[in-house]
């Protein structure tokens, strides 16, 4: 049922253009694994303050307001919308179990950001309510135990990692879907980290908060969780000896950039 219904509404907002996406894929370059991470100059380096926009506005583009609660706009256009605009956006790999500790579950999240660092805080949007019955597995856990991993994910396991997505029943581990492996050698929480990724953070959680749709008052359909970090995994060959600085040549850490 519930898989019914994401196909319907990803289906009435059009999330995927491409009915054969294989085939788009194969149309396309393939991955080229000697690319690198770079340094280059801005797009303006001679800039002074007040020359304005490097490049000027066209004068015959108009821009076009619009109103995320228009009476015709299903609320689905908004989240196309802003996971087109709102990018490059980082993604949390975030691992949970279970308040018994019987189950665990493991699933990316691109409304994440870090927001501090003394302490390291972090924030991670969910689209659900914290009622048990609505909450999406993670953030039943988290709710419930108050501890996590958030694991930030490289180009060597994004299709692992992206096989998480699954909307697989609660009680269904998505650390068998994906193939990685979890380590439970953490220090300050009792959930696993992915060993495949170069940097994870151990987290606890520190508050919560639901948000009611403005389109349905009364139907809570966000939770945002604020999560303190409390310890930090880096792989030994990414960090510097002061282990202050993560090499992005080595991590090659991934982006959402656009998955419409």
């Amino acid at each position: 049922m519930a898989a019914e219904k994401t196909a319907n509404w990803e289906k009435s907002i059009q999330r995927n253009p491409h009915p054969d996406f294989k085939k788009v894929e194969a149309s396309r370059p393939p991955f080229d694994p000697s690319t690198t991470f770079s340094y280059t100059q801005t797009p303006a380096p001679d800039w002074q303050i007040g020359s304005g926009a490097n490049t000027p506005a066209d004068p015959s583009k108009s821009h076009i307001p619009i109103d995320p609660y228009a009476p015709d706009r299903p609320a689905g256009f908004n989240y196309k919308l802003l996971i087109s605009a709102v990018v490059p956006r980082p993604i949390a790999f975030l691992s949970t179990r279970s308040a018994d500790g019987t189950l665990t579950n493991l699933a990316p999240f691109s409304y994440f950001q870090l927001i501090g660092h003394d302490p390291p805080l972090f924030i991670i949007g969910f689209a659900s309510a914290l009622d048990a019955a609505r909450a999406k597995d993670s953030l039943r856990n988290l709710h419930e135990r108050r501890e996590c991993v958030i694991n930030i994910i490289s180009e060597s396991f994004v299709e692992a990692a992206n096989s998480t997505s699954v909307n697989a029943p609660y009680g269904v581990s998505e650390w068998d879907v994906s193939g990685l492996t979890p380590v439970y050698d953490c220090e300050t929480v009792g959930c696993a980290r992915v060993k495949e990724a170069v940097f994870s953070i151990e987290g606890k959680l520190e508050s919560v908060r639901e948000f009611e749709s403005r389109a349905t008052p009364g139907k809570v359909t966000s939770t945002l969780a604020v999560i303190e970090g409390t310890r930090f995994w880096a792989r030994e060959d990414a960090v510097n000896e002061e282990r202050n600085i993560i090499d992005p040549k080595t991590s090659r850490r991934t982006w959402v950039v656009w998955k419409g």
